[in-house]
């Protein structure tokens, strides 16, 4: 019986995955605690630095560390720098410099950046996606309690 270790594999970096995980649960932690306030409730200064400590830290972790440690991963473990080339499968995208047909050379130092770039796109709509979300949170809400209802639950319309 062979034992393999998945955590020894190449592909895989506990700091990059553990950031990663860790910083999408804190964003979205916002969710649960934004349905709980009430409306009317009105922010102490207190919560307010709370709040906004908490929101540093998670940009923290999405646009520094999390990049960060994709950065480390690729240099260190999968030893993506300047001088490996990005040559593809069977060869598809090897460079005219060595006898390919790509006019273009590529680098895995440049994959490893666009992944950083993917990285930081992911987290900007995510906080974009949480920013709306917290904004539009009580509109449901509102829209329901300016029309009347009747008795049973429905709304009462005005016939002309």
């Amino acid at each position: 019986m062979i034992a393999i270790d998945v955590l020894e594999w190449p592909g895989v970096n506990q700091a990059f995955i553990v950031s990663f995980a860790a910083t999408v649960l804190l964003s979205l932690a916002v969710i649960p605690y934004g349905l709980r306030r009430s409306k009317d409730q009105q922010v102490t200064w207190g919560e307010a630095m709370l709040g906004s400590t908490y929101s540093f830290g998670v940009l923290f972790l999405a646009y520094g560390m999390v990049p960060h440690q994709w950065i480390d991963h690729a240099d260190k473990n999968l030893g993506w720098s300047k001088d490996k080339f990005l040559i593809g499968w069977g060869g598809f995208l090897k460079p005219e410099s060595q006898g390919g047909w790509n006019p273009i050379t590529l680098q895995y130092e440049a994959l490893r950046d666009i992944v950083v770039v993917l990285i930081h796109a992911i987290f900007f709509g995510l906080h974009i996606f949480l920013a709306v979300w917290w904004q539009n949170r009580y509109k449901k809400s509102q829209t329901a309690l300016s029309t009347p209802t009747s008795t049973y639950g429905r709304p009462l319309v005005k016939k002309a």
